[in-house]
């Protein structure tokens, strides 16, 4: 298989490094005003698949992104970063929180448009944590899916994928096409840098809306309430371990 086509998801998120608010009304976080940028996993795919391109194993790298007119912004980062073309799936007021099925009908239905060989996805949202869009894709495709790689390497038509799992690694072949989820592990993205970030905004960005593709994106369920995490009470400290079985047993952490 020569050159192969990667199709590349990038989600904009609010940024890992800022202090998340729940909304007065408990039905979400605060998301005006505050900084967004590029799902951390996804800056793994989009790295992941420029330097499959590096190598020659892919000739087109397609980024595609669902979200408001400032999801253009993380396009354009990975358009810096090395890929080739975006997709803009801009979302109407009222569809802007897409679960993970929505999502992969989407990618479904840009796959039949685009025709690409790999789907290279992050492993998870770090807003959502659902962890399900990749494999929900790869069902809708029915193409193999090699989930949370740490390791990718192409020949011939296969992949081999080191996975990350609870026991340890795991080695798997799945063949092309196919769907892979990125692992922090799988690599280090590059910083874009400045004749990049220039030659990046005169990349195409083809933009379309969900009733351009044709699909369902009503929710399937509904959050009932969002609430801050517990404060953590602060430690005692005690003179010595006789006193911290005493305060352990008077807790009823010892019997």
């Amino acid at each position: 298989m020569s050159g192969l086509r990667v199709l590349v998801g990038c989600k904009r998120v609010i940024d890992y490094a800022v202090k998340i608010r729940v909304r007065p009304d408990h039905l979400g976080v605060v998301t005006d005003g505050v900084k967004h940028s590029m799902n951390p996993f996804d800056e793994n795919a989009v790295e992941e698949a420029v330097r499959m391109k590096q190598k020659k194993v892919a000739k087109e790298i397609i980024v595609a992104s669902c979200g408001p007119t400032q999801s253009q912004e993380t396009i354009r980062t990975a358009l810096a970063m090395g890929a080739d073309r975006g997709i803009h799936v801009e979302l109407a007021k009222g569809e802007e929180d897409l679960q993970p099925l929505a999502v992969a009908k989407v990618f479904a239905k840009l796959v039949e448009k685009e025709k690409p060989d790999l789907v290279i996805l992050g492993k998870q949202a770090i807003d959502d944590d659902s962890n399900q869009t990749t494999q929900l894709l790869a069902g809708l495709l029915d193409w193999p899916q090699g989930t949370m790689a740490s390791v990718l390497e192409h020949s011939d038509g296969v992949l081999k994928i080191t996975r990350e799992i609870d026991g340890g690694l795991e080695d798997i072949s799945v063949k092309l096409p196919a769907v892979v989820s990125a692992d922090l592990r799988l690599n280090e993205p590059r910083y874009a840098t400045l004749p990049n970030i220039m030659k990046a905004k005169k990349k195409k960005i083809e933009k379309m809306s969900v009733a351009d593709i044709g699909v369902d994106v009503t929710p399937r369920l509904k959050v009932q309430n969002v609430v801050d995490p517990p404060v953590r009470e602060a430690g005692d400290k005690v003179p010595d371990v006789s006193v911290l079985i005493e305060k352990m047993k008077e807790k009823g952490h010892l019997k």
